[in-house]
């Protein structure tokens, strides 16, 4: 769903270009996107992912599924319709962030590809890195960090992904972690290998 620009907004160039921060950056912006079940390891991958690239000097910004339904998306609920102007805003986010040259670590779960693949045409195909979090439900259930799964099979949370709402996995996912089984490291190496410039630092 693609929504007009309100009345009367121009957009407005700006003097210093992507390419400009970029350069000051020393490496390009984009987007690593993680997807994946609730408990499939998204937040965890991006806290190590974002750390190593931090720690080699790299300009990054993560964004949490939990976080920005605390202020950007807090007015919305878990209705299909508010799963997609979830992503769409948190899309529209990321291509500032990917304009500003910063590398943005996204962990939503995301369940529809179409949504995933409208964030991926808003920035372009170069800088939408698309990682699914595969792991066996059943071990997500295990895990059940924040109890969620517990009250969705007790019926108290309607629309809960995997369980009453499905989930669409990606089909051509730039990479595919098994988060079920593989360690934490051996995960954010494959991550990372994706990477053109990495690991050499920056500057």
């Amino acid at each position: 769903m693609n929504r007009p620009a309100s009345p009367n907004a121009i957009w407005q160039a700006t003097s210093v270009t992507r390419a400009d921060r970029e350069r000051l950056n020393g490496h390009p912006g984009l987007i690593l996107w993680f997807t994946g079940l609730s408990g499939s390891g998204k937040s965890t991958m991006i806290h190590a992912v974002e750390k190593r690239l931090h720690g080699a000097g790299h300009h990054t910004q993560s964004l949490d599924g939990d976080n920005v339904r605390h202020g950007l998306c807090g007015d919305l609920g878990f209705s299909n319709a508010d799963r997609v102007e979830n992503i769409r805003r948190i899309g529209e986010v990321a291509k500032l962030m990917v304009d500003a040259g910063l590398i943005v670590l996204c962990g939503f779960i995301s369940p529809f590809r179409a949504d995933r693949a409208r964030v991926r045409a808003l920035v372009g195909a170069g800088d939408f890195v698309e990682i699914l979090c595969h792991c066996p439900l059943e071990v997500c259930e295990q895990r059940d960090v924040k109890g969620l799964y517990r009250k969705a099979r007790a019926g108290e949370i309607p629309e809960f992904t995997g369980i009453s709402s499905p989930y669409e996995p990606p089909e051509a996912a730039e990479l595919v972690l098994d988060t079920g089984s593989d360690s934490i490291a051996a995960c954010a190496d494959k991550v990372l290998e994706l990477l053109p410039f990495w690991p050499a630092r920056p500057r």
